[in-house]
């Protein structure tokens, strides 16, 4: 039985490198894809926890699904906007009733205290400093309704890992093939 020759190593070489790059490249459509179901969901106000349980569910099982695309990307990468503005705009609306209800307190406390004033001018100021020693604070939506980041392995079990990890072997399996070749040469003369 004769050894196989060397360039047989590099072309199975080329061939599980090429298969590695397109299942790489495939890896980083699909989580394109999850990604603007998840922008979409979140425009039309759908399934989002869905959407972004399956997008975390592929982004963290394979490779090259980075969600971040370079240098000048924003952190975390996945910031549901409308999401956002639906929880600030309940959060308001719940500080606008109670604003609301404040200044008819203000008014109320102010009439009881200046009853006989009718002409009103320490009134003003009395509501005045009321609705400002009663102010209500806004609510902050916490980020973590609204921003997410997932991380990707270095290495994954599926096409794209395994004809990586094959790619390798080939490699060193040609790169050893090709030294002793020349060993065995140099030993002959």
């Amino acid at each position: 039985m004769r050894p196989l020759k060397t360039w047989y190593f590099f072309a199975a070489f080329a061939v599980s490198l090429l298969i590695c790059v397109m299942s790489l490249r495939d890896n980083n459509l699909h989580m394109v894809h999850l990604r603007n179901a998840v922008y979409s969901a979140d425009q039309q106000d759908h399934d989002v926890n869905g959407a972004l349980k399956a997008l975390q569910a592929y982004v963290t099982a394979h490779m090259n699904t980075d969600l971040s695309t370079g240098n000048g990307t924003v952190y975390p990468p996945i910031q549901l906007k409308y999401t956002y503005q639906r929880l600030q705009a309940a959060a308001q609306s719940g500080t606008d009733a109670q604003k609301a209800q404040i200044y008819t307190d203000a008014q109320n406390y102010c009439q009881a205290q200046n009853a006989t004033d009718f002409s009103g001018k320490n009134r003003v100021p009395c509501i005045e400093n009321y609705v400002t020693t009663h102010t209500i604070a806004v609510p902050v939506v916490p980020t973590a309704m609204y921003e997410f980041d997932f991380v990707t392995p270095s290495w994954s079990p599926d096409l794209a890992g395994w004809s990586l990890l094959v790619s390798g072997l080939l490699f060193l399996l040609a790169l050893a093939r090709f030294i002793l070749g020349r060993w065995l040469q140099r030993a002959a003369r």
